[in-house]
């Protein structure tokens, strides 16, 4: 995410460093910057702009490092896939720090810079939270840069967009897993053989970084748990459906998940 994010400012940045503690992922993004360290202290310096892209519970980490490393301040933005406990630590931040909260709704299941894509972010949804040491200055910049690389920018408050994603992100990728453990039990690799596009597309975010995902179940860990809880509550009813062969009530209950996705769909596309 924060090699996409580098490669689609860097058009638009009179300077570009980049932190990062990984020798190879420093190696390859050398020609990109214009400096590249493995010193947070170095590399936030003179910047004008920090954007932190590290893991939600790092960012907290680093925030609590800024005013050592940066007393004079700086503006600072994240993209971290939790939003209320970072955004509460900005908050916290020496009144010579503006801060806003930043996550974009995209990605991919596999990480490192290698993988990064300069149009990662075109098209997709960015959402931003605002908060006590959020400034409109630094709203706007935050608007605008989203707007340079493609993006759709949305205003939302940290707990609900913690909320949301628990729902449409994290709880996917916790079905996308039970899915794959479920049928990995049964021990027989033709089911790999004779799986198709439905159980592809279905698993494919279960590859996602596992270290990654324990950061961001555990940083948003209420409403998660609240999301499983219903999740439980419609896998029951399902299955007592299907247990009672009730076929009237199994034909409801996919019936409306049906015309729930087709209203997702007109949402998400507009028509």
């Amino acid at each position: 995410m924060g090699g996409s994010l580098a490669m689609a400012l860097r058009p638009f940045t009179l300077h570009l460093t980049i932190v990062d503690r990984d020798p190879e992922t420093r190696a390859a993004c050398a020609e990109l910057a214009d400096f590249v360290t493995d010193s947070f202290a170095a590399g936030v310096r003179d910047a004008s702009l920090v954007i932190l892209a590290v893991p939600a519970r790092a960012i907290v980490q680093l925030l609590q490092e800024l005013p050592i490393v940066r007393p004079d301040g700086c503006a600072v933005m994240d993209i971290g896939s939790t939003k209320t406990e970072i955004c509460r630590v900005m908050a916290d931040l020496p009144p010579q720090f503006e801060s806003i909260g930043g996550h974009p709704m995209c990605g991919k299941e596999i990480s490192g810079f290698g993988a990064a894509d300069a149009d990662l972010y075109r098209g997709q949804t960015f959402v931003l939270c605002d908060h006590a040491g959020t400034t409109a200055v630094l709203r706007e910049t935050a608007v605008q840069l989203i707007t340079h690389i493609g993006a759709n920018p949305i205003h939302l408050p940290p707990q609900t967009h913690d909320r949301l994603v628990a729902a449409i992100s994290h709880l996917p990728y916790l079905a996308s897993a039970l899915l794959m453990r479920t049928a990995a039990a049964m021990e027989d690799n033709r089911a790999w053989t004779v799986s198709a596009s439905g159980f592809r597309d279905t698993s494919r975010i279960s590859g996602s970084d596992p270290q990654m995902m324990i950061d961001i179940l555990l940083t948003n860990k209420t409403a998660v748990l609240d999301q499983l809880a219903q999740f439980q509550k419609m896998l029951t009813a399902v299955s007592t459906h299907l247990q009672n062969e009730d076929e009237p009530a199994l034909r409801v209950w996919l019936t409306q998940a049906q015309s729930e996705h087709q209203h997702y769909k007109e949402i998400k596309t507009g028509s």
